[in-house]
């Protein structure tokens, strides 16, 4: 098994926008994420650890501006605790290895695939297409993305 963790190296390599949402707790703007409109197949990772997190069989277009999952691909890699910034009251979403910042999860997403919205970030995900998880690592994930 994999072991995934935060490391300086990771993190001197991040772009300022990749910081700034995954270190400090900062939203990229709607409509920007380079992941927002991507439909290949495979999974999204955390861009700092590198644990698995959402399958692209569970990203939906949400309307929201960010790229949104029904649930997670590994429940364990992903941390709720409450967020009370910015006056009102969310669910923020962290990475458990990387204590990455990835987003929020709200209550409104597709009844009939559980009812979340995990409202993700670009700039705090890496993108792991199907045909390259083997070859990275994730060869375990495979069955849990679509062909």
């Amino acid at each position: 098994m994999t072991q995934y963790s935060k490391s300086d190296d990771a993190i001197a390599q991040l772009s300022e926008e990749e910081f700034f949402v995954t270190q400090q707790s900062g939203t990229e703007r709607p409509g920007t994420g380079k992941l927002l409109y991507n439909k290949d197949p495979g999974i999204y990772v955390d861009i700092v650890s590198g644990e698995p997190l959402f399958a692209s069989g569970d990203k939906y277009e949400s309307g929201c501006g960010w790229p949104s999952f029904t649930k997670p691909i590994e429940p364990a890699h992903v941390q709720e605790q409450e967020d009370k910034s910015h006056g009102m009251i969310r669910t923020e979403v962290r990475s458990t290895h990387g204590d990455s910042h990835l987003g929020h999860v709200f209550p409104d997403g597709p009844r009939d695939r559980g009812g979340l919205r995990y409202c993700i970030n670009s700039a705090s995900l890496r993108f792991i297409h199907r045909d390259e998880m083997e070859a990275q690592g994730y060869g375990a994930y495979l069955n849990q993305v679509e062909g």
